[in-house]
């Protein structure tokens, strides 16, 4: 199919053109399992809530407005779709963020479970261990690049609430990796890839 924007692929979609709904799915699959992944992550249950997301997009595309772009769209229905099935499935603590709690959860960097090499690695389940709403954040602000106006928009929380997250899951990192690396190695937050 030749590259359509946005608005080409959503008229397509409408007039019944299935395939340009499985080359939406294909541009925007990653995105929704990076956020579906910050939330859901036990791996047969994220591929069952990813499915769950298209198919919610896929019925509400008539509603869709152009009011904001369609990847803030698309990623307000993954995070919507993955937290409705955390509180649905899970225990509400999950989606509660606890600072103490989760510096308790954090593990320390131990030279002998992990190389320096390994530092990125250790970034990453760290991130996994944060509350639901910080690491979501994380993802949404460094990995995703949103802009806090459009994860208040994604997340329903206020541009207050998104920043004092962001800023106390780094606190939380920061702590974990303060007698590891420098100030500058804290910058690896900002790498960090989703790999499952």
């Amino acid at each position: 199919m030749i590259r359509m924007n946005d608005s080409e692929l959503i008229s397509q979609i409408a007039s019944g053109n299935m395939n340009a709904f499985a080359f939406l799915v294909n541009r925007y699959q990653k995105l929704v399992v990076h956020i579906a992944g910050r939330i859901i992550q036990r791996q047969d249950e994220l591929e069952d809530v990813c499915q769950e997301v298209f198919i919610n997009v896929f019925r509400h595309l008539g509603k869709y407005r152009n009011e904001s772009k369609l990847s803030t769209w698309i990623a307000t229905i993954a995070y919507n779709t993955s937290i409705n099935y955390l509180r649905k499935h899970k225990k509400w603590d999950e989606v509660n963020p606890d600072d103490s709690m989760a510096l308790r959860n954090l593990t320390d960097f131990r030279t002998e479970s992990y190389e320096t090499t390994d530092l990125h690695k250790y970034v990453r389940e760290q991130i996994e261990m944060l509350p639901v709403h910080y690491r979501t954040v994380l993802t949404l602000f460094h990995l995703e690049e949103f802009s806090y106006e459009e994860i208040e928009q994604i997340t329903g929380m206020p541009e207050g609430t998104v920043k004092s997250y962001l800023f106390r899951a780094k606190a939380l990192l920061k702590e974990k990796l303060k007698f590891v690396v420098d100030e500058d190695s804290l910058k690896l937050v900002k790498e960090i890839s989703h790999e499952k």
